[in-house]
């Protein structure tokens, strides 16, 4: 289904599906777990946006440098990054929306970005209970990314399968059915940061819907980050 190109520095390289995208995974990349996890719990939130099932709390990332080498490296070797990147955005995340109060796009594999140069970046601060990220290929178009040429074409594929399906179903969605294909799929663990474009089609692992909560101090944290390459 997918390969994967792993190192002794606690990177691995997964290539899912058929257009063979990188997902980067970094185990261990901050060192300070647990005190992120407290800033994050000790933040204040509000709604993420239309698209984001839950709350954010916007910040500034002040330990990305612990490892700014490897991060270079990753991206000029992985993403073809020549200039470096800039942090658009940065925030603690927390999905805490009922599932039966989802909306139809909420309810679906969403992408992040059409443009190549859009990065996005998810860091996980608890561990594989609270759920990962899955990675899929829209079945109607075969499209595992959406890029400016594929979007027109995928967001009419969309439409008609909502035509011949009917609504998506409620709740947070995971695995394989009529509308997407699982090519790959990534388990939180604290302090594990996976990198990837935003153009791949993806959707968070909720693996209890039932157990979310807007508690900061018991739910499922992560930090999101969307980086520009220059």
């Amino acid at each position: 289904m997918h390969g994967a190109d792993r190192t002794d520095t606690g990177v691995t390289v997964h290539r899912f599906g058929r257009e063979a995208e990188p997902v980067v995974q970094i185990d261990d990349y901050s060192g300070m777990a647990d005190e992120l996890l407290a800033r994050g719990r000790s933040a204040t939130y509000q709604p993420g946006g239309a698209m984001y099932p839950g709350l954010r709390s916007l910040w500034q990332p002040d330990y990305l440098d612990r490892k700014g080498a490897l991060m270079v490296q990753i991206m000029q070797q992985v993403f073809g990054v020549q200039e470096g990147v800039k942090v658009e955005s940065c925030a603690f995340s927390m999905v805490c929306t009922p599932a039966g109060e989802l909306t139809p796009p909420q309810r679906i594999p969403h992408y992040d970005d059409t443009g190549g140069e859009v990065l996005a970046i998810m860091h996980y601060l608890l561990g594989p209970e609270t759920g990962g990220t899955a990675f899929y290929r829209h079945r109607r178009t075969g499209f595992e990314t959406i890029t400016p040429q594929r979007e027109a074409t995928f967001s009419a594929a969309v439409a008609e399968d909502e035509r011949e399906y009917g609504p998506p179903a409620a709740g947070y969605y995971y695995g394989d059915t009529d509308r997407y294909e699982k090519i790959g799929e990534i388990e939180a663990r604290p302090d594990r940061l996976i990198v990837y474009r935003g153009r791949l089609l993806h959707s968070g692992v909720i693996p209890l819907p039932g157990a979310l909560t807007a508690d900061p101090a018991e739910g499922r944290l992560t930090i999101n980050m969307f980086l520009i390459a220059r």
